[in-house]
């Protein structure tokens, strides 16, 4: 197990000297109420005492509910201003703006509400010169489970480096609320969803095989699966001139 309180000041050190080195008055992060955001607000409010989270409710019912729940008690406990952008009719109208252009599949209708909090965290960082933060952790990385251009875009990630399970022993350490540290991963995508039931497999089982090496043989089909084909998410844009082609 990592050491846990080092971990903790040097994190806090390295967004404290990045927002200074950056000339930016703030960060901003998007308050989900899940474990990596909260932790990443819990550091970024120890970091810089101008850190607020945006509470970004967008179609689903747990977004009303228990995500708002826990993202309030986070804010509380920890001293975390907070605001509340409601983006269900901002996604209701790209819905219907872009159906008039094509048949919007089930990916594309997912990816929309994700897209649409990165859009609204810069707006609020540009308009208030923060930074944004970013709250995906190492084995969603890994696994591509993430939104290109969305919850995938930030301008800094303090917990890229920690797996799913390290981010509960970190939260666990740090006593955030409890609701937050046994709540099941859900990026609320759609009613009911939560992350291992759509990826097929446990964050545990992901873990496992990112420090060992070691799966079941249909874990490691998943795993692999997911990683090869989601390859393009964590490389740069190709542009005219990569790989000899010029």
């Amino acid at each position: 197990m990592r050491n846990y309180q080092q971990e903790y000041e040097n994190r806090v050190a390295f967004i404290r000297e990045l927002v200074c080195s950056s000339g930016c008055e703030g960060i901003v992060f998007g308050n989900s109420g899940g474990k990596d955001s909260a932790l990443v607000g819990i550091l970024c409010k120890a970091a810089c005492e101008n850190t607020v989270g945006i509470l970004m409710p967008c179609a689903s019912t747990r977004n009303y509910g228990s995500d708002m729940d826990d993202g309030n008690a986070l804010a509380e406990q920890y001293g975390i201003e907070t605001r509340t952008v409601d983006l269900t009719p901002v996604r209701e109208a790209a819905v219907s703006a872009i159906g008039q252009a094509t048949t919007i599949n089930s990916a594309g209708l997912m990816n929309i509400a994700p897209r649409l909090r990165m859009t609204a965290l810069y707006t609020i960082a540009a308009s208030e010169n923060r930074l944004v933060a970013g709250t995906g952790n190492r084995s969603e990385s890994y696994m591509g489970y993430f939104t290109k251009w969305g919850d995938g875009a930030y301008d800094f990630n303090p917990i890229a480096d920690l797996l799913a399970t390290e981010i509960i022993e970190f939260l666990d350490y740090l006593e955030a609320p409890l609701s937050i540290r046994t709540k099941k991963p859900s990026a609320g995508l759609f009613e009911g969803q939560t992350d291992e039931q759509e990826m097929g497999v446990t964050y545990a089982a992901i873990d496992r095989y990112l420090t060992t090496g070691e799966a079941s043989e249909h874990d490691r089909a998943i795993i692999e699966r997911f990683h090869a084909r989601s390859e393009h998410k964590r490389r740069p844009a190709r542009v005219f001139g990569d790989d000899g082609f010029i």
